[in-house]
């Protein structure tokens, strides 16, 4: 018996081996190999280590692309967030309002700063931070002094609202635009309306430069310093003088090569993601308890990923192990930090709809070099769940 399971378990193992991944998200170089035309003219020019004309040049490129006035090209979007966090002038004992919803890298810098988070709840409306929670937590803590709001999944939030309630209050507001490079909100970037924005260029995001980040904002002279501090706050001296504390946070001109190129191709997967939202849409609409990510009508997202939430008798635990059985790859929606235990000694504003998101959410395969056979291998298996 034991022989038996243990062929039955090999069996099925090189069954999946031998099918072909089908990834979440993951990097895609262009077909025209811009990236390589910049990553070459780094190396036949010597420039390989931080800062060079790659660096330089991405900065002004994608600032331009988002029409923000100036931009710092970072180690990562986290390095990012830090460094925003820091240009807000948020230091130990600050509140610091966050989106709960969300990876931890975004409420992670807070504790760089030994600052305090207090998380905010999502709505239905947008997956994102409801205003109605942070106008309460306003109420709770008046004291507040920056918002870090996070647009999931490359989904807008209600901006208008929150934009306004942040100057009401005169709060910074940092925009955590990860995932939602190439997202319009009423046709403007999103990651353009608080006081600072952030990018990343993580491996699964919809361009990569394999790991970087990247921080835009129109107040042209915090970007600066925040360059000086992402380069070890190395003062101008002939000598190695530091008058404040560094951080080795500069984006290296190999990987900035890398962005260049990939930000021609940007318009290209935004319209690859769209095609496999509208794709999943078309097919798994008429399931019985499935919900579609919501779409607004000032919102123009770049469909990051394509999102589900179930209410049925199919739980979202069917669809990951059924997917995985055959080598494809899926995940829950984020886990709320305030349900993180690191973070759940720390005040929560809401309800319980971010909760019901991560119990009931299924990110599915959006990768961009998906093939239409791959997508109709997805959804053949999820339909036969039900």
């Amino acid at each position: 018996m034991c022989i038996s399971f243990f062929k039955e378990r090999r069996e099925l193992s090189n069954s999946i081996t031998a099918k072909e991944r089908v990834f979440l998200s993951s990097p895609h170089m262009s077909d025209e190999g811009y990236e390589m035309q910049y990553v070459q003219e780094a190396f036949d020019t010597n420039w390989i280590a931080p800062l060079g004309e790659n660096v330089n040049k991405f900065e002004r490129e994608l600032a331009e692309k988002v029409d923000s006035k100036d931009a710092a090209a970072l180690s990562s979007g986290t390095a990012a967030i830090h460094l925003a966090l820091k240009a807000a002038d948020v230091g130990e004992g600050d509140i610091v309002f966050c989106s709960t919803l969300t990876f931890s890298a975004t409420a992670n810098p807070i504790i760089y700063q030994n600052a305090i988070p207090v998380f905010i709840d999502s709505d239905y409306k947008t997956w994102n931070m409801c205003p109605d929670a942070l106008e309460e937590a306003f109420k709770k803590y008046p004291e507040v002094k920056a918002v870090i709001l996070v647009h999931l999944y490359g989904l807008s939030a209600d901006m208008d609202r929150i934009v306004e309630l942040c100057k009401k209050h005169n709060v910074a507001l940092i925009e955590d635009a990860a995932e939602s490079l190439g997202t319009y909100y009423k046709g403007q970037h999103t990651g353009t309306f608080g006081d600072y924005g952030i990018f990343s260029f993580n491996g699964n995001k919809i361009i990569t430069t394999s790991g970087g980040g990247m921080l835009v904002s129109n107040n042209e002279e915090r970007i600066s310093k925040a360059r000086f501090w992402a380069t070890q706050s190395r003062d101008r001296a002939r000598h190695y003088q530091h008058s404040e504390l560094g951080f080795n946070y500069r984006m290296s001109n190999v990987s900035a090569g890398i962005g260049r190129g990939q930000l021609k191709v940007l318009d290209q997967r935004v319209e690859k993601k769209n095609d496999i939202y509208q794709f999943y849409k078309r097919e798994l609409s008429g399931l019985e308890g499935v919900e579609f990510m919501p779409m607004n009508e000032w919102d123009r997202p770049n469909y990051w990923l394509s999102a589900i939430t179930l209410t049925g008798n199919v739980r979202p635990v069917d669809i990951f192990e059924a997917l995985e059985a055959e080598n494809i790859e899926s995940r829950p929606v984020w886990k709320p930090m305030h349900m993180q235990p690191f973070f759940e000694k720390y005040d929560f504003v809401g309800t319980d709809i971010s909760e019901k998101l991560f119990e009931n959410g299924v990110c599915l395969p959006s990768d961009t070099k998906i093939t239409d056979e791959q997508l109709n291998r997805v959804a053949e298996i999820i339909k036969g769940l039900w």
